[in-house]
């Protein structure tokens, strides 16, 4: 009889995978159903991208590369974090990863012991708290509020340090509230980790490029060099390039970490796709230009859904800094009754009901962290946001 080890019981199933999959089944049976729970960009990947992976294969680079990644990669990675963030790094500072997931995984596999704790605020990422579980440590949940923007705070980040505490983990633009730091938002920050030697910092920069309107992105280690010693700063290609399906994610930190983390990968995926990696490198070195045009598309449609909620009997939606996604608030809407007569009891009832209703997949904040929310990703052509919006108002207008 099959039976699961201790350590995957205390995981849960991605809950951003489960809500994809039931609007799939839902389409294939026949319904009408508009997805807003995939985080993904609907933008192709550029052709001078596409180029350089088929330049690659064809010039027979399809063989086995080095675990954490080719040295032209590398490179490119060291040029970008010098251009973008101010950052120097070697190559021997460089991990490269198949995805930004196996970049976080191992860096807790490779540091963290039993009952280590990973401080991470809330709302979180889905895959934050497995990963650390999973790694064998324990999530300590830093909460933050939308009336501070989803952002955490320095007092409560001080009150989530113990003596056990490795790491934080801290996502700017965040998925999924896409709430961003700013400069001295990350310096207060800052201050706290300098009184606490022992904690280390995993900066989630993916979203790093989809910021909006006057922003100015910063990361930590940028911010206070103090602490660039103790700090893993994590990107990848996925967002910004429209490069999801590629799987290349990236981070810099110091050498005895990265060294710690090329161990893990060495004995479970290896290296990433040669193929990916050679487009990756075009994608870091290549044409930029495209880049700000399609986070001002990505700010037209924040703007339309957030009007749209808002403009929903029961909902309220902040307006986010930066990635493409929204995190409203589904309180007003608690305890009432939706459109079949159920009551609508938490956030995951109110994410069913609009499912059933009128065929709007959206993520629950319970998934997250934090209720009573639910995440929209307008990561999709605007006349379908819209469509999608009006069916939330008329499925919040039908609850009694």
């Amino acid at each position: 009889m099959f039976s699961q080890s201790v350590t995957l019981s205390r995981v849960k199933p991605a809950a951003t995978v489960a809500a994809s999959a039931r609007a799939r089944a839902l389409r294939a049976a026949g319904r009408d159903i508009v997805s807003l729970d995939a985080g993904e960009p609907d933008f192709d990947t550029p052709d001078n991208i596409k180029e350089a992976a088929i330049k690659a294969i064809r010039e027979g680079k399809t063989k086995y590369t080095d675990v954490d990644g080719i040295p032209e990669l590398k490179a490119a990675i060291c040029g970008k974090f010098r251009r973008e963030n101010g950052l120097e790094y070697t190559p021997a500072q460089i991990n490269v990863s198949p995805g930004g997931k196996p970049v976080i995984f191992n860096a807790m596999v490779a540091t963290l012991n039993p009952g280590d704790e990973v401080v991470i605020p809330a709302p979180y990422w889905v895959s934050y708290p497995d990963m650390v579980l999973l790694a064998g440590g324990a999530p300590v949940f830093a909460p933050t509020t939308a009336e501070a923007g989803f952002k955490l705070q320095p007092a409560d980040l001080e009150a989530a340090i113990t003596p056990r505490t490795r790491w934080l983990i801290l996502n700017s633009p965040s998925n999924p509230s896409g709430a961003a730091y700013t400069r001295a938002e990350l310096a207060a920050l800052a201050e706290v980790l300098l009184r606490h030697p022992q904690v280390w910092i995993l900066t989630d920069d993916m979203y790093e490029h989809l910021v909006f309107g006057d922003f100015e992105f910063t990361t930590i280690a940028q911010v206070e060099p103090k602490l660039y010693d103790r700090t893993l700063t994590m990107n990848g290609v996925s967002k910004a390039y429209a490069m999801t399906g590629w799987r290349i994610g990236y981070a810099g930190g110091p050498e005895p970490l990265i060294a710690a983390m090329r161990k893990v990968i060495s004995q479970t995926t290896s290296n990433p796709s040669s193929i990916s990696q050679w487009a990756a490198v075009e994608a870091l070195n290549g044409p930029q230009d495209f880049i700000k045009p399609r986070a001002k598309a990505f700010e037209v449609r924040r703007d339309l859904v957030v009007s749209m909620l808002n403009q929903a009997k029961g909902l309220h939606c902040p307006t986010p800094e930066g990635a493409f996604y929204v995190f409203p608030s589904c309180a007003g809407l608690i305890g009432k009754t939706a459109p079949s007569g159920k009551v609508i009891g938490n956030d995951a009832d109110f994410a069913t009901e609009l499912l059933d209703a009128e065929g709007v997949s959206v993520v629950f904040g319970e998934a997250f962290g934090l209720s009573p929310f639910f995440r929209i990703s307008y990561a999709t052509a605007p006349a379908l946001l819209e469509d999608a919006c009006t069916r939330i108002q008329r499925f919040c207008g039908a609850v009694r």
